[in-house]
């Protein structure tokens, strides 16, 4: 885990077309602040770890009754945090060029990628903006303040691919099934949003 500090320290791992991990997203910085727990964002894409299941779309797409339920519940929570919410056409969107643009982000300047992802996310689930289309990355990396084509062109380079083929591939070893998820330093594992406090209580554990 990628620590730039002497705080206990939280992996957020996450997919761009993840409904729960946009609320994450929205309100981690504050919450981790007030813990003392450092965050480091992992963007990786559930997509091949859906694929290893025999599943080709989402859950939520594949069970139309829990779909129902997880976007009235979006509702709900995104009502009660002020935060807008657009259904995005299609869902899930293809996010493989923004988690690529979000590790050029972090190669670029590791402090940026909270801002990136969250312009983003805003962008796609607060507008229901493409988030595989250039102009919505290009926005969202000009909003960090980083030079926009240098940072989509590393993106596409094959160390980037190489990247993140290599963070979906350490995310499915360690367990991961769905995102949000969160793991400590010592490997505990938390899914879900609603388990961000929790996993930032035992981030602060002594390792076991």
């Amino acid at each position: 885990m990628a620590q730039t500090d002497s705080r206990p320290g939280l992996d957020f791992w996450f997919d761009f077309a993840s409904t729960y991990s946009y609320l994450t997203a929205m309100r981690l910085d504050e919450a981790a602040e007030a813990a003392g727990v450092a965050v480091t964002w992992r963007p990786f894409l559930l997509g091949p770890i859906f694929s290893g299941q025999g599943w080709n779309t989402s859950p939520f797409n594949l069970y139309p009754a829990k779909g129902r339920y997880m976007w009235r519940d979006m509702e709900r929570l995104t009502r009660e945090r002020g935060l807008p919410l657009v259904q995005p056409d299609p869902f899930p969107q293809n996010s493989v060029l923004a988690a690529r643009t979000a590790l050029a982000v972090r190669k670029s300047d590791a402090a940026r990628v909270p801002a990136f992802c969250k312009s983003l996310f805003a962008a796609q689930f607060g507008r229901g903006s493409d988030i595989s289309d250039t102009q919505t990355l290009i926005d969202a990396v000009a909003a960090t303040g980083l030079d926009p084509a240098s940072t989509l062109e590393l993106a596409i380079s094959p160390e980037i691919k190489a990247s993140l083929r290599s963070e979906t591939e350490l995310a499915e070893g360690i367990g991961i099934f769905g995102a949000p998820t969160f793991v400590t330093s010592y490997g505990e594992l938390f899914w879900g949003d609603d388990r961000l406090d929790q996993a930032l209580q035992w981030a602060k554990r002594v390792s076991r």
